[in-house]
């Protein structure tokens, strides 16, 4: 038998097995262990753990037999060139065979949110390294992509000619916002937000978090160099990824299922908590002309001027008659200025 197959066999009969293990049982050097386990790992045949004095190996069989001997997370920095996300992810799941063991929707709603975000910061960061962290522990699973480049509020502030991030995050919740129009859809972290059950954006002394409940828009408590992505959900969530698409794809007959629909938190554009100027409004409608139904929804909202009503319900409606615009969670203040523009307009359209 070659020192190949005889490596290979130890790992697969001994569980965790260490370099120095291999060493002493075949009586080879350690660079001669470290060189064929190398190929074996490449092969898909072993896996590694850890790194340094501290790895250790074990075959691709007991890493699916025994995912509660494995190590919980998985901890690597990427080198920006010539980067993948699919292969990078094939890696990761090799790697890290508790991803493996999720359940079919969370590992779903897993590749696709980790492959926008980690696509995002190869693309878009101009970072030269790019951090990974995936760790699946009480019953949650969460993965953190870093990069120290750009940051994704900057980019955006400048790319669209922004007066500040606080516009540039106010445009990402939109959806459809990307500093790249023509390789990119603009849809990666609209959709990926609205799939987690915690979702946090962190760059250069602002901070983004959505959850299912709320969306907070904060000067963070220290300043991140680049952009760092965090999301987290329920390993035993019951949602699915389908169920996320669906809510933001207007589904009436003759349209094309495309990402038409989308949601803004009126309360996120607040200058001094009551929104009364036209201009506010046009911060808003900002490139909403891009969706089909555009929903507002009022929460935490006490009143609006009548500019402001107007410059929505009439101004915008009526150069996008084909937008429908609908509302939700309205105080009585707002729904009387809403129910007003709209009646204003009617009249002035006969």
């Amino acid at each position: 038998m070659d020192n190949r197959r005889k490596i290979l066999e130890i790992i697969e009969k001994g569980g965790k097995v260490t370099s120095s293990d291999i060493t002493t049982q075949v009586g080879v050097s350690r660079q001669y262990v470290n060189l064929v386990v190398s190929w074996l790992v490449g092969e898909g045949k072993v896996l590694k753990f850890g790194s340094t004095r501290n790895a250790f190996y074990v075959s691709s069989g007991y890493a699916q037999a025994h995912p509660e001997a494995l190590p919980s997370s998985y901890k690597r920095k990427y080198q920006n060139k010539s980067l993948e996300e699919h292969a990078t992810l094939v890696e990761i799941e090799r790697q890290f065979p508790l991803v493996a063991r999720l359940p079919e929707n969370v590992r779903s709603i897993f590749t696709f949110a980790f492959s926008e975000m980690f696509n995002n910061a190869i693309e878009h960061s101009r970072s030269k390294t790019i951090s990974v962290h995936i760790a699946i522990q009480n019953n949650k699973l969460s993965f953190v992509v870093e990069d120290f480049g750009i940051g994704v509020f900057r980019n955006i502030m400048q790319t669209r000619r922004l007066n500040s991030e606080r516009e540039a995050i106010q445009d990402l919740l939109k959806g459809k916002t990307t500093t790249m129009p023509k390789s990119h859809s603009g849809e990666g972290i609209f959709f990926t937000s609205k799939s987690a059950d915690v979702f946090v954006l962190e760059s250069f002394g602002y901070e983004l978090m959505i959850t299912h409940e709320n969306i907070v828009i904060r000067r963070a408590s220290h300043s991140k160099r680049g952009t760092k992505v965090s999301f987290g959900i329920d390993v035993e969530s019951a949602l699915h990824l389908d169920d996320v698409f669906k809510r933001y794809t207007n589904l009436a007959e003759n349209r094309d299922y495309g990402f038409d629909k989308t949601e803004i938190r009126v309360k996120l554009f607040t200058m001094g908590g009551v929104h009364i100027s036209r201009s506010q409004a046009r911060r808003i409608l900002s490139g909403l002309e891009k969706f089909k139904i555009i929903l507002l929804d009022f929460d935490q909202v006490p009143v609006v001027g009548q500019a402001f009503a107007d410059e929505i319900y009439r101004v915008f409606q009526s150069a996008h008659p084909d937008i429908t615009i609908q509302e939700e969670h309205m105080s009585e203040g707002v729904r009387f200025m809403v129910e007003r523009a709209k009646n204003e307009t009617k009249k002035k359209s006969k």
